[in-house]
């Protein structure tokens, strides 16, 4: 018997299945929306380059090497006496003035010459004062037997004995006299060692290091022993080693700066002063020495300090820049639409660097043959690319100046984004 009071089954199944056809179709809706641009919207043609904005700046052609600095003007004081170092009266980093008593050795050996010298030289002074009475006496004595011969009173023997005697008396005492010259002359070198112990100051400067130390003996029979430097820090000198690609590249009188480890980036300027023509042999490396002076009135600039040095081949300022990749991208042709063939040079991929007629490759140390006529790929006013000739200037490795042809603010071709096909690039628009 049915039970009349059973209630009517609810159409659950329907409700779910019209609520997954709602939401199979709203995703499908927004789905259909993300991806309408991309299929069937207008694709941006610039999307795949990199693009540079041509920008004002400085540019410079620079040659780098590594240097050190040292004092342009430095002296090495050493002892002319051997003897014990009494006393240093200076120390590292003393400023000190030509003359100024720097150290002392022992002085007692050499005074005790001075004062024997001295001593011997009033002997000799007072043999000669005797020397001279008997010469005198000696005079006296051949007057009067010229005046006995005249009187026929003397004999010829007598004459001659008081002849004799007074040019022996004279003899005498011209050696006396020359053994007087020789010990003054051995006195003013004994008086000269006795200065050479006390050590001074042949120049102004500044004490930089001392290599005797206080108590020392020194010995100078077999070379002068250095004491300590002297050195003047208001000019320093930086000796730079470059390379024999490079070499050729400098000229005296050209610009250089350099910037020191720890210096925030500050430059000192300076100019080429010389160039040493023998060279030094590292490694089978052979660098050549290039020195330049730089004014140190600060003292910042100390000895031994490592110097990147930047010596300056050519340099344009406030000059229109583009990237030197910009200049790789202007040799590289798209082909039109049907044309089989490009004229992009033969081994070379687009997006890459081509080398000129000689093999060099833009950026790098013959990047100043990059100057002259080139074509840059320019974003045009209706955001197209076209063509143009440009005239460069000074390159380096990362820049170069571009003379004519661009305007500040354009856009030029740097690169190609990865991925991107060669044969989808729009065609190139000449430019009138």
């Amino acid at each position: 018997m049915q039970n009349s009071n059973a209630l009517p089954k609810p159409r659950t199944t329907g409700r779910r299945t019209v609520l997954a056809a709602l939401t199979i179709s709203a995703a499908l809706v927004v789905g259909a929306w993300l991806a309408w641009p991309k299929l069937f919207g207008e694709r941006d043609p610039l999307a795949q380059y990199q693009l540079a904005t041509v920008q004002r700046g400085t540019v410079e052609d620079v040659v780098t090497a590594t240097g050190t600095l040292q004092p342009r003007d430095y002296v090495d004081v050493g002892a002319q006496v051997s003897g014990q170092l009494e006393r240093i009266h200076v120390e590292v980093g003393s400023e000190v003035k030509e003359g100024d008593l720097l150290a002392q050795i022992d002085p007692t050996v050499y005074l005790a010459r001075v004062d024997a010298s001295r001593a011997q030289l009033r002997n000799l002074r007072a043999q000669l004062k005797d020397r001279e009475a008997q010469l005198a006496l000696a005079h006296i004595q051949l007057r009067r037997q010229r005046a006995l011969m005249a009187a026929d009173a003397s004999t010829q023997e007598n004459l001659q004995t008081a002849e004799a005697s007074a040019k022996s008396a004279e003899a005498q005492l011209e050696a006396l006299r020359a053994q007087i010259e020789q010990i003054e002359s051995t006195l003013r070198a004994d008086e000269a060692n006795l200065q050479y112990a006390r050590i001074l100051s042949p120049m102004a400067g500044t004490v930089v290091s001392i290599t005797a130390r206080q108590g020392q003996t020194l010995n100078t029979n077999q070379q002068a022993p250095v004491v300590m430097r002297i050195a003047d820090l208001s000019t320093m000198t930086v000796q730079t080693q470059v390379s024999e690609a490079d070499i050729s590249r400098l000229k005296l009188g050209m610009e250089a700066y350099f910037t020191t480890l720890g210096g925030a980036g500050k430059r000192w300027y300076g100019r080429l002063e010389k160039i040493e023509p023998t060279p030094t042999v590292t490694n089978n490396v052979v660098l050549y020495n290039a020195l330049f002076d730089v004014p140190n009135p600060d003292g910042k600039l100390m000895t031994q300090m490592t110097a990147q040095v930047f010596f300056v081949v050519a340099q344009a300022k406030d000059a229109l820049l583009i990237p030197m990749a910009a200049l790789s991208q202007g040799a590289v042709r798209t082909p039109q639409p049907g044309s089989a063939s490009t004229s992009t040079a033969p081994g070379a991929t687009p997006g890459n660097a081509r080398a000129d007629g000689q093999g060099r490759r833009p950026g790098g140390r013959d990047s100043a043959s990059m100057a002259g006529t080139r074509t840059l790929r320019v974003v045009g006013e209706r955001g197209t690319l076209e063509e143009r000739s440009v005239e460069i200037g000074v390159t380096n490795r990362v820049q170069a100046q571009v003379l004519s042809g661009v305007r500040e603010g354009e856009r030029v071709v740097s690169g190609i984004v990865s991925g991107a096909a060669a044969g989808n690039r729009p065609p190139m628009t000449p430019r009138l």
